[in-house]
């Protein structure tokens, strides 16, 4: 089996992070159609109030109870190994959680998975951090 050339492998850089970029969007949209088919059957969602399954993750975007307003991304890291990729997102989340409009900064960890042509994302994690964390 070949490597991925250099070209190759930005090529996958870059559909990682436009593939994250519509997650966000997809989320603060309620777009549970689009997010069944990237979500992975057994990813897992990691919050600060539980991780939980595919299933609760989309019931919770599909009822409101958790609404993702708006995830205003700050900075951006991708790391591709074999056909795993790991993204790093730093953000501003604007939420609605349970009727309160709040505001965190977290670094979220997004794990995808290649299926054939498809990339599944197999795990989301919020880890709370300060304002001034960066990704290295």
């Amino acid at each position: 089996m070949s490597m991925p050339s250099l070209a190759q492998h930005s090529e996958v850089e870059q559909e990682i992070r436009n593939l994250s970029k519509q997650k966000w969007q997809w989320m603060a949209d309620k777009n549970v159609d689009k997010l069944a088919t990237l979500f992975h059957d057994k990813s897992k969602f990691v919050h600060m109030s539980g991780t939980w399954n595919k299933d609760r993750e989309l019931e919770i975007i599909n009822s409101g109870s958790i609404w993702y307003k708006n995830a205003d991304v700050h900075e951006v890291a991708v790391e591709i190994v074999g056909n795993t990729a790991i993204l790093w997102n730093r953000i501003t989340l604007v939420a609605v959680v349970r009727g309160n409009e709040v505001s965190n900064e977290f670094t979220v960890t997004e794990v995808y998975k290649q299926e054939e042509n498809d990339w599944k994302l197999l795990d989301l994690t919020f880890s709370s951090v300060r304002d001034t964390h960066s990704i290295e």
